[in-house]
């Protein structure tokens, strides 16, 4: 587990490396081009140099990315979240969704990854994490640990937000439909809330940018949920819809 120390060696270690501090936005572990690696072992197999392996432990350090585009791992995730989140306040409301007994337990991680990727973004219209709220209680009923077939060629639908491995192949592919914004980590780790919500409001934004194709400039947030669920369009709307525009109303 990072450490605090060890966090902020890294922070100072790319200051010092970078005069201008040039990073995506403020709460990133390290400048543009580059992405946070955690503390960890490396066993180097046997070679002419040293015949019975080796065994090294390598720094926390900030890794060069693979290519041009922004890259989020999930220690960077964690990292991003152990030390600014704590500190946000307002949205999502608590109280509000009756019966989940895990209802609050995520709003540090909705509130921060809701803030950081309407800042990334810059959207006419910010996403309310209210909606994410909403969303999560819809597709998890804000259980972690939910991870059940996702449908033909989709894989698994993992985590709070359900995100799937075809969605995650999307997040992290450098050739493909994605042009910056990466997030890359494996999909097993979709069990971590923090990351899971990291991804799905990543791919949240995504689905707004679909929406906005088929529906044109009046599209909604509402209507990328929909879009998220793969719904869009559906009439009369499947009960899954009717149970998220229900679970929203009682934030109004």
């Amino acid at each position: 587990m990072n450490t605090a120390n060890d966090l902020e060696e890294v922070i100072e270690n790319t200051k010092q490396h970078n005069a201008s501090n040039d990073k995506i936005h403020p709460w990133r572990i390290c400048p543009i081009g580059k992405h946070f690696v955690k503390k960890h072992i490396v066993h180097i197999p046997p070679s002419k140099e040293h015949p019975d392996g080796e065994t090294i432990e390598r720094h926390e350090h900030c890794a060069i990315n693979p290519s041009k585009k922004d890259i989020l791992s999930f220690d960077e995730i964690q990292a991003m979240t152990e030390k600014y989140f704590h500190q946000l306040s307002g949205p999502p409301k608590i109280g509000v969704l009756k019966g989940y007994a895990n209802a609050d337990k995520f709003d540090v991680e909705i509130r921060g990854w809701t803030q950081y990727w309407n800042d990334i973004f810059s959207f006419s219209e910010p996403l309310s994490a209210d909606l994410v709220k909403a969303l999560i209680a819809s597709e998890s009923s804000f259980h972690p640990e939910t991870n059940i077939p996702a449908g033909k060629g989709k894989g698994r639908a993992r985590g709070l937000m359900q995100v799937t491995d075809y969605t995650m192949n999307i997040l992290g592919n450098h050739h493909g439909e994605l042009s910056n914004y990466l997030i890359c980590f494996d999909h097993s780790k979709l069990l971590s809330p923090t990351a899971n919500i990291c991804a799905g409001i990543r791919w949240l934004f995504r689905s707004m940018i679909i929406a906005k194709s088929k529906l044109g400039d009046a599209t909604t947030w509402i209507d990328a949920a929909i879009q998220y669920k793969g719904k869009l369009g559906i009439q009369p709307p499947p009960r899954e819809v009717e149970i998220l525009l229900h679970h929203y109303s009682c934030f109004m």
